[in-house]
């Protein structure tokens, strides 16, 4: 469970990565039963330090407050600046004594630097995996998706993939019900999986922003058919292959791989908020059986129905 969390303030940082982890853990949301997160902005610079965009952002604690933290993250940087050698020092410590340390964009090279990312899968923008790679030559860089969890280190790649990984992080520490309440307040997609393409458009577009909106919300509507890509591309008004290279393009993964992650958490909701039993809710989402549902839950969450249950299950009011 994720309750102290810490957010670097670096010399030459980029805003908008760090607005994005001030946004996701430093705003009390209580009002709408959600998580309240000792919060803390971090700087090894004094004061205050000096964004690459040229403002001052003034952080309300120093190193040392990385010691109590449960998450650390990092965000993007103007590799050009050099960054204080006390600060990885206090990573590689953090995370040596079980912290979990976050990172977007080019802040993966700060917990390179700390020694975090060797022998670990690890990702960050796509301009940049050639030069983290080249720099840390023990990371396994992943130089095509959103972001990468091996352990306690987390990495996510450019700009507006730093969402998606913050509320992954969520919603492994507090489940799915809670990161889709986060990402709903932040008007975001509530999930694209770490594995999608950074350069591709959003699972799920828009409504009117592509000639696939109308048809992934008529898919989402219908999760508990025995939906075909076929059926799909009818639906469409496309021939199977021409709906097939669409889908790729503008959802960055196939329909088939798209529609069993909507299922699974079609039935992370089920297994979240309802006492249904396992073998309806394999029905409800098209899974069919609980075998089927079952194979699909552990292969992309490493859990099975019933121990998801247990763990996020939220308490009933008496």
């Amino acid at each position: 469970m994720i309750g102290d969390v810490v957010v670097l303030a670096l010399e030459g940082g980029h805003a908008f990565e760090l607005g994005v982890f001030c946004e996701v853990f430093g705003i009390d949301r209580s009002d709408g039963a959600l998580p309240v997160y000792d919060f803390a902005l971090v700087s090894a610079a004094g004061d205050s330090v000096r964004t690459r965009h040229g403002f001052e952002v003034r952080a309300s604690h120093g190193v040392d407050r990385l010691a109590s933290a449960d998450l650390i993250c990092v965000p993007a940087y103007d590799l050009a600046v050099p960054q204080p050698d006390r600060l990885t020092d206090e990573l590689r410590a953090a995370a040596e004594r079980g912290a979990r340390v976050m990172s977007i964009c080019t802040g993966a090279f700060l917990l390179g630097a700390a020694g975090l990312l060797d022998g670990r899968r690890c990702t960050t923008h796509w301009r940049y995996t050639d030069e983290l790679a080249r720099r840390h030559p023990r990371a396994r860089v992943e130089s095509d998706v959103l972001y990468v969890e091996d352990g306690p280190i987390i990495t996510g790649a450019g700009t507006a993939a730093g969402v998606d990984t913050c509320l992954h992080v969520v919603r492994a520490a507090h489940g799915s019900a809670v990161a889709n309440a986060i990402a709903r307040r932040m008007v975001a997609p509530p999930h694209r999986e770490g594995g999608q393409r950074q350069y591709r458009e959003r699972p799920q577009a828009r409504q009117g922003a592509s000639p696939l909106s109308a048809v992934l919300n008529w898919i989402e509507a219908n999760l508990d058919r025995n939906l075909t890509v076929e059926e799909m591309a009818r639906h469409a008004h496309m021939s199977p292959r021409t709906f097939a290279r669409r889908f790729q393009q503008e959802v960055g993964t196939t329909p088939l791989q798209w529609l069993t992650g909507q299922r699974v958490l079609l039935a992370q909701h089920h297994l979240e908020a309802t006492d249904t039993p396992v073998t309806a809710i394999a029905g409800r989402t098209g899974f069919g059986t609980v075998d089927n549902l079952r194979h699909h839950f552990v292969r992309r969450l490493g859990v099975t129905p019933q121990g998801y249950r247990r763990t996020f299950r939220a308490p009933r009011e008496e």
